[in-house]
């Protein structure tokens, strides 16, 4: 699979997992040997979506190749590739469940091992920022932590990774650590998990977890 096409899988998995609906979210991907950003095209419908509507954009110049516009958070993901080499997916989110603690401006508290496994502590939720330029994309550098994922107050989720389909699993745990601890709440106080236990779940999930 070309990183054209795993681009639009990862935007058409936004919708088949919950995550969007109608054009509220966007996926894009970044590779540093042709110096573009593959990214979701503005205001088109998920399932009519096809690898070659992906726009392309140079990193450098921002520039779109193409007739189709890309998505208006575009400034958004060009600075978090821009700022932090390690990045080369990005997703946007409006998920429902952890849009709602971004709306109260909530972290997402460390209280599941399935938190800390993925995330390795607390969702962390940036203040309220507005969409002019770069602000957004330094916000989140300046807020995140070392969770692949933040919620911005007010406003919604983005998510990161090697590649889309590690940023599109972060984007999904996110949304199914919210519920579950949005449950959670519902029966009483979540307890918090001690961070020196959240660094030994994290350790087992990173370092030993899986066939790789």
């Amino acid at each position: 699979m070309t990183l054209r096409e795993s681009v639009c899988w990862a935007n058409r998995a936004l919708r088949t997992e919950g995550l969007v609906t109608m054009h509220s979210g966007n996926v894009s991907a970044y590779d540093p040997e042709t110096d573009t950003v593959y990214i979701k095209p503005s205001g088109v419908d998920y399932d009519t979506m096809i690898p070659e509507m992906m726009v392309a954009v140079s990193l450098t110049t921002g520039e779109a190749e193409g007739k189709m516009r890309p998505s208006v958070d575009l400034p958004h993901h060009l600075f978090l590739y821009r700022n932090d080499p390690k990045i080369r997916s990005v997703i946007h989110t409006h998920s429902n469940y952890a849009t709602a603690f971004a709306a109260v401006q909530k972290p997402i508290p460390l209280v599941l091992t399935a938190i800390a496994d993925e995330f390795g502590g607390e969702i962390p939720c940036a203040p309220y920022i507005d969409n002019e330029g770069d602000h957004i994309g330094q916000g989140i550098l300046k807020y995140r932590t070392q969770a692949p994922a933040i919620l911005l107050g007010n406003h919604g989720v983005f998510a990161w990774g090697a590649t889309p389909k590690d940023a599109l699993k972060a984007a999904i745990m996110v949304e199914d650590v919210a519920k579950t601890v949005h449950l959670a709440h519902q029966l009483g106080d979540p307890i918090h998990l001690d961070p020196a236990e959240a660094a030994k779940w994290w350790d087992r999930y990173h370092n030993r977890y899986g066939q790789g």
